[in-house]
This record gives C-alpha cells, structure tokens and sequence, in this order.
C-alpha cells in the first residue's frame, strides 16, 4: 500500500524512511529535461549509480535531479505503481504534478 506521495525536497530529499520500503522514483535530466521512472529500496544509492554513467537507460541524459518519490510496503505494489507512471495516464499525471 501506498503509505506517502511527495515531491522531492520536502524534509529530506530521500524521505527519510524505513530501509525495507521501496520508493518509486521519477528523475529530470538537467540538461535534456527528460523523465525517468523507476523503483528502487536505496534511493540514495540508485541516484547515484543514474548519474555516475551505471545505467544504459539514462547514461546520455545525465545528470539527474529526483524531483518526485512515493514510498511503498512491498516490492509487487511499488512494481505496479512504476508500470503506471510509465503508461500515458500515468505520465499525463505526472505531467500535472510536476508543472
């Protein structure tokens, strides 16, 4: 179950909560303004693994600002919620609460 939404910078920027959670995260390049979605339970180290070059995916977009997180219990729902986010609802939602 979903148990918190936020746009990154809130209290801390990696939310500060339990290690067994797992965060669906959504990353901007800073020099091409592109989205990323994925999920992770070390958010801290996953952003870094983005922007030292560790990623095919996001390795010419670089670097990357998390600029949204959610926090979920289990890797199945967090799994689902990324599927989501990277469906066109999902990025028309995104898409409004980034603006």
């Amino acid at each position: 179950m979903k148990a918190d939404a936020s746009p990154a910078g809130g209290g801390s920027a990696f939310g500060g909560k339990a290690s067994n959670m797992y965060k669906v995260y959504v990353l901007k390049s800073e020099n091409f303004g592109k989205l990323y979605v994925g999920y992770t339970e070390d958010i801290e180290n996953r952003l870094i693994k983005h922007n030292s070059g560790s990623v095919r995916s996001t390795k010419a977009y670089r670097p990357y600002s998390l600029v949204y997180f959610e926090d979920f219990e289990s890797k199945t729902t967090a799994r689902k919620r990324e599927i989501f986010l990277k469906s066109g609802q999902g990025r028309e939602f995104l898409k409004e609460k980034l603006a």
